[in-house]
């Protein structure tokens, strides 16, 4: 099987990331002593630097882990909530029917921070000041800029020079957008993680973490927000001008939550993902459904595989559409959707064609609902920067997306997490904090009566979704990717390309991929593409052509153009292994 690159081995410690700098600061930090938690949060905040067009410090990062010491695996929930005054009735009475895609009415509280903050507390070693010390580095002295970050500033110029001046402040110095390869600085950010630092004062490592997340959500960090939002009306996508909901109240009473992971066994696998306050659970379906089909029998590469596992991923992101929601507010049945019985029905349904339906299962006592004029919604597209589903770049979207991170280090512990939101693209900067926050409000329903209706101190169902995998009870792999909706069709079929036919974490993520645009998007404008079915152009020819026979809306897209996978495992005999994607040239695997 072809590969790009050698999967990465050692028995130290591994590091895989979407951005290279950031692999190496998780290596550097592992080498100075730290363990992989340490090393994840270092990393994390110098992709807010590296990568600001995929994600920021006022964003959002779902966290799984395992504890190799205690032999226990964790959720770190940094999916912040709606502000209270975030209500259905809100938003009618503003004439919205969609909670808009960018500006300051879809800010939710940024859980970002306090989830690393509960991280490095909880499960680290080091002190705020040493992990920080890499990303205030490259903020204050200058980190290189990659052709995405250039071309996105770019992209939003008019933007921020019309419309959002905090912005321009920061992503225009000198008037301009910096150039590929250029050295560009963030003094306000450094600043103010500085800041942070200073007021990490306690008697105890522990009361020092906790004295910079009180600083944060409790102290000017949250006062700093409440003004920004409160004396501000911003142009977003609804074509207006709004002030925001959030306030330093809803800040202050917010704190990360730990939670248990999600649990699926499949072929001698466990599969832990984060709850329904995610799409996570839809890739456990999927493996629920498929678990009844021969995977191992069938070609990889081939138009049976693409199409069955295709079919699989519909159904399951159906039911996500119909039953997830923030299981606080929100009754999800996790138990029927995971269950064999139901899953046997859901099988059924999946024969030799496509299916150009939303479908949705029966679970007794439950009425799915779902949006089944979606596809209505695309000339929305094109209404302001910043919209639609941020990795599918051939239509023309310039949203943000996403940064992911897998480490394991010399004890045995592994983390997996997805940073996102809070992307230059997102919202204006707020100028004491020297970033923007989350958009992630936009995944809500802004009606009533679906579990993932807007309220107050909900989460949105994120599309943000990280994995883990035991094998045979003992913890095995770490990964995820960049993605949006396709975050979990991409690992699925890394997942079931390592499982059925053998394939190592590196070739398992340059093996051409595909994904479905079949069901609404969890975007603003939530536009949906009944049927459609994209796969990479180094896929035979002969697929595309089963594929349209079978009566999908195939397409053959660009050679390298699906998905940003990384992973890293650890196998019986003490060996590590990790792979990054080549796509974009910006992922690197790093490791000893």
């Amino acid at each position: 099987m072809f590969t790009t690159r050698p999967e990465i081995a050692g028995t130290f410690g591994v590091v895989a990331t979407t951005h290279w700098i950031a692999s190496q600061v998780g290596m550097s930090v592992l080498e100075r002593g730290g363990n992989a938690f340490d090393a994840a949060v270092a990393t994390a905040f110098v992709l807010n630097v590296a990568e600001p067009h995929l994600n920021g410090p006022g964003g959002d990062v779902p966290i799984i882990l395992h504890d190799a010491r205690a032999g226990t695996q964790h959720v770190v929930c940094g999916q912040g909530v709606a502000p209270d005054a975030a209500t259905p009735a809100a938003f009618a009475a503003l004439g919205l029917d969609l909670v808009p895609g960018t500006g300051l009415l879809p800010a939710v509280v940024p859980g970002a921070w306090d989830a690393w903050m509960r991280v490095l507390r909880d499960w680290g070693t080091w002190e705020v000041q040493d992990v920080l010390e890499y990303a205030i580095g490259y903020a204050a002295r200058g980190i290189h800029i990659v052709p995405r970050v250039a071309a996105g500033i770019a992209g939003m110029a008019p933007m921020f020079q019309q419309e959002w001046k905090t912005s321009a402040a920061v992503w225009l110095p000198n008037g301009e957008a910096p150039a590929a390869g250029s050295l560009f600085r963030r003094p306000a950010l450094a600043a103010a993680w500085q800041r942070l630092c200073r007021d990490a004062v306690g008697p105890s490592r522990e009361a020092r973490i906790d004295a910079a997340r009180n600083a944060f959500y409790r102290g000017w960090g949250a006062e700093a927000i409440g003004r920004f939002y409160a004396n501000n009306e911003i142009l977003d996508t609804s074509g207006q001008r709004h002030r925001g909901l959030l306030t330093a109240d809803d800040m202050a009473r917010w704190a990360a939550p730990v939670e248990e992971p999600l649990r699926y066994e499949y072929h001698r696998h466990t599969v832990l993902k984060c709850g329904p306050w995610t799409q996570g659970p839809s890739m456990l379906q999927a493996l629920a459904i498929l678990k009844g089909f021969d995977i191992g029998a069938m070609d990889p590469n081939g138009s049976a595989f693409v199409h069955v596992v295709t079919e699989a991923i519909k159904l399951a992101m159906a039911d996500r559409e119909g039953y997830y929601g923030d299981p606080e507010q929100a009754e999800v049945p996790l138990e029927a959707l995971l269950s064999d019985a139901y899953n046997a029905e859901r099988r059924a349904l999946i024969g030799d064609e496509a299916s150009h339906e939303l479908r949705p299962g029966n679970v007794s006592g439950f009425q799915p609902v779902v949006d089944h004029h979606a596809q209505d919604r695309i000339a929305l597209l094109n209404r302001a920067p910043g919209v639609g589903e941020p990795t599918v770049a051939r239509l023309g979207a310039t949203g943000g997306d996403t940064c992911h991170i897998d480490i394991i280090d010399r004890w045995g512990n592994m983390i997996s997490a997805t940073p996102s939101g809070g992307w230059l693209q997102s919202s204006p900067v707020i100028p004491e904090l020297g970033f923007p926050l989350s958009t992630r409000g936009q995944m809500f329903w802004a009606k009533p009566g679906h579990p993932n209706s807007i309220a107050p101190r909900k989460r949105p169902r994120s599309t943000l979704s990280p994995s883990m995998a035991l094998r045979d009870g003992q913890a095995w792999l770490s990964f995820g990717t960049p993605g949006g909706d396709q975050q979990d069709q991409w690992q699925l079929i890394m997942f079931l390309r390592m499982v059925h036919h053998n394939l190592g974490i590196q070739q398992a993520i340059d093996a051409p991929s595909f994904h479905s645009e079949h069901f609404p998007s969890s975007f603003w404008p939530r536009v949906a593409r009944p049927g459609k079915l994209v796969i990479e152009g180094r896929f035979e020819e002969a697929v595309l052509e089963d594929l349209l026979r079978r009566g999908h809306k195939a397409e053959m897209g660009d050679p390298w153009s699906e998905g940003r996978l990384s992973g890293a495992r650890i196998e019986a005999d003490g060996q590590m292994f990790a792979g990054a994607n080549p796509r974009g040239m910006q992922g690197y695997a790093v490791g000893r």
